[in-house]
């Protein structure tokens, strides 16, 4: 840019600050019309009894009711009998499930990770924050591996497997948070048979995105990681976990865990005095209203249809900005990944929010908020109206050609 470019530059972006905006891209919330597709559910239910014939109203079977399992079950690709319902949020199902392992050991005889000098989890990065936090929380140690087109870096992780303190590996394995990608069959496989060190090896397999497809043409398929390990001779490896809040309400869903038998009875097990039973008349009132996976995959055309625009928006303003960016079109899921100039992100982060624009904190997709090149971004387009979208990356845009200008001038 010439001097008179940036000048311009920079009373364009001082008449945006002058705006006054309040606009938030910062986390992947479902927009008000996309909840309203559910109201529905909420209306009274003619009955409150499953079809086991139990009273969804009275206490119950800690793993859910029935039909909520099946329901489940279809989505994760496995037996209902090997699934177990949560509450509103797949994350506190997988927080309780690293605590125990932390407290008590996956399995019988295994011992308490807590009790271990040291325990690592393999992280893939770009990844999802909440993660790398509730890893922190509970005093295990992130261990970054970087992903590519089709999943982690699998020759990195086949290595870390290899050392007795790497206890699993954390991720979102369809339209990846927030880079987009779905793991490869081959990644999958290699996840399913590789040789680990340690003999409690988890893989928590966080498929939040699972029918979160933008494109009826265009899905991406995800290799039953669960069949893949029971092939390979390592049934115990996967824990899978899901939701419906980015299905029906965020704040009002359920969710489900999913493993093999031993693991099942085992989280089961140590659930007896922690949770008497969750939610069963929310998880019938789902289970009425989506019965089951033709249902969801219906519920969710409707989903894509509102969100499409959203992420076109945002690619189109990524389109212009050209060489400045770098980015994946996103087939599904609820985020946009892009990298800018390296070391301009948490600049471009700072000017957005002082031109009133929040965004995710730069560094969050990584442990420990430490962006190596300090180059990622993610963007939420999902809750915003269409019409302050635009607004929202029109700042984005002055702020990635601004900082990259800064940059240019401090060479």
């Amino acid at each position: 840019m010439t001097s008179a470019e940036i000048l311009d530059l920079r009373r364009r972006y001082e008449r945006m600050r002058e705006r006054g905006l309040q606009l938030d891209l910062s986390r992947g919330r479902p927009s008000k019309e996309q909840l309203d597709l559910s109201l529905p559910m909420l209306e009274p239910l003619s009955d409150y009894v499953c079809e086991d014939g139990q009273d969804a109203r009275n206490y119950g079977d800690a793993a859910g009711i029935p039909e909520a399992r099946r329901l489940f079950g279809e989505i994760l690709g496995m037996p209902p009998e090997q699934v177990v319902m949560g509450g509103n949020s797949s994350v506190h199902l997988i927080f309780d499930a690293l605590s125990r392992f932390v407290l008590h050991g996956p399995l019988e005889g295994d011992t308490p990770w807590g009790k271990l000098p040291k325990v690592r989890f393999i992280c893939p990065v770009p990844g999802y924050d909440w993660h790398f936090g509730m890893l922190d929380t509970l005093g295990i140690e992130c261990v970054p591996v970087e992903i590519g087109e089709d999943g982690p870096d699998m020759e990195e992780v086949e290595r870390l497997a290899l050392d007795p303190t790497v206890k699993g590996m954390i991720c979102v394995p369809m339209y990846s948070n927030p880079t987009g990608v779905t793991f490869s069959d081959a990644v999958v496989d290699r996840l399913a048979r590789m040789e680990t060190a340690a003999g409690d090896f988890r893989l928590i397999w966080d498929n939040a995105y699972c029918v979160h497809h933008l494109y009826a043409g265009k899905r991406e398929r995800l290799k039953n990681i669960y069949r893949a390990c029971v092939e390979a001779g390592n049934p115990d490896r996967p824990m899978l976990f899901t939701s419906t809040s980015k299905i029906t309400f965020a704040g009002g869903g359920v969710s489900a865990m999913a493993a093999s038998p031993r693991n099942m009875a085992r989280q089961r097990a140590l659930l007896t005095y922690q949770c008497i039973c969750y939610d069963k008349v929310n998880q019938l009132r789902h289970a009425r209203f989506l019965p089951d996976l033709a249902a969801v995959e219906k519920h969710m055309e409707r989903q894509a249809a509102l969100l499409r625009p959203k992420f076109e928006a945002v690619e189109a303003t990524l389109r212009e900005l050209g060489d400045l960016v770098r980015w994946r079109k996103p087939l599904g899921g609820y985020f946009l990944c892009v990298r800018v100039a390296e070391g301009t992100a948490r600049r471009v982060v700072e000017l957005c929010r002082e031109a009133g624009v929040t965004l995710t904190p730069a560094g969050s997709t990584y442990p420990g908020g430490k962006d190596p090149r300090d180059s990622v971004l993610r963007l939420a387009p999902t809750s915003p109206p269409l019409e302050e979208l635009y607004r929202v990356m029109e700042v984005f845009s002055l702020a990635v050609r601004l900082a990259w200008a800064e940059k240019c001038e401090g060479k």
